[in-house]
């Protein structure tokens, strides 16, 4: 009789996952919160004939708050250790009896 082997799951496609999250959301996020975030806090200014009310920086602050979080939680998701003994408790493997 052989010993059963336990399956162990592959992290490679969780790790590029992670990677490519991390760099295309995250890194992009914090790239623009500081232009966004200059831009909310400095005020109304002129420049070339043109006034840049400090409005113009909510909705690239809103999208880099988002990549960031995007950045976050991605990893955390991917490579978080699933149980599959709950699983196995919530979906028996013999079918329930008929009911009467």
């Amino acid at each position: 009789m052989e010993m059963p082997v336990e399956k162990k799951e592959s992290k490679t496609g969780a790790i590029i996952g992670t990677v490519a999250a991390i760099v295309l959301c995250g890194l992009t996020g914090l790239c623009l919160l500081c232009p966004a975030s200059v831009v909310i806090f400095s005020g109304t200014q002129e420049q070339l004939g043109y006034y840049f009310s400090n409005w113009y920086g909510i909705i690239p602050f809103c999208l880099s708050v988002i990549g960031i979080a995007i950045g976050v939680a991605v990893p955390i998701m991917l490579l978080r250790k699933k149980k599959p003994a709950e699983l196995a408790a919530v979906l028996p493997d013999e079918p329930l009896p008929p009911v009467s």
